[in-house]
C-alpha cells in the first residue's frame, strides 16, 4: 500500500470521529440548574439572610428518611406559618416536588413512592416569627 491512501482514510476516520462528537454534543440537554435561575441570582441576598436565620436556631428542623417516607419534625416551640418543602433532582428535572405545609403541624410525613431512585435535595423553606428561613439537605432514596 502506498502512504497516499493511509492519508486519505486517516482523513475520513478524522471526518467520521468529529461529526460523531458534534452530533453526541448537539443533543445533549444544557438546560440550567432552576427555570427561574436569573431571577434566584437577584434575590440571592435574602436567601443568605434565610439561611443565616437558620445558622442562629437552637432547634432546627430535622428531615429523615425511612424507607420511601420522608419525615419532617418542626422543633421549634415557636409556630411555624408559611412553610414549603422542595425535592430537588440534579438529574431530572421532571422529578421535582414541592409541596406546601399545613401551619399548626409539629411533623409531616411525605411518601416517596413514586419518585425515582436517586440523590434528592430537601429545600425547606419557613416563615416564623415574621422572619424566613432557608434549610437544605441531602437524600438518596
Amino acid at each position: 500500500m502506498n502512504i497516499g491512501k493511509w492519508i486519505v482514510v486517516s482523513f475520513v476516520l478524522f471526518a467520521t470521529f468529529m461529526a460523531v462528537l458534534v452530533t453526541v454534543c448537539v443533543r445533549q440537554d444544557i438546560s440550567l440548574v432552576s427555570k427561574t435561575y436569573y431571577d434566584e441570582e437577584i434575590q440571592f441576598q435574602s436567601q443568605i439572610e434565610r439561611e443565616r436565620n437558620t445558622q442562629q436556631l437552637d432547634k432546627k428542623p430535622s428531615v429523615e428518611l425511612h424507607g420511601t417516607e420522608l419525615t419532617l419534625a418542626w422543633n421549634q416551640d415557636v409556630p411555624v406559618t408559611r412553610a414549603s418543602i422542595s425535592l430537588f433532582c440534579p438529574s431530572n428535572a421532571k422529578m421535582d416536588r414541592t409541596f406546601s405545609l399545613p401551619e399548626g403541624n409539629k411533623s409531616q410525613v411525605f411518601e416517596l413512592d413514586e419518585m425515582n431512585k436517586g440523590m434528592y435535595r430537601v429545600k425547606l423553606r419557613w416563615t416564623m416569627n415574621n422572619k424566613e428561613f432557608y434549610q437544605e439537605e441531602v437524600i438518596n432514596l
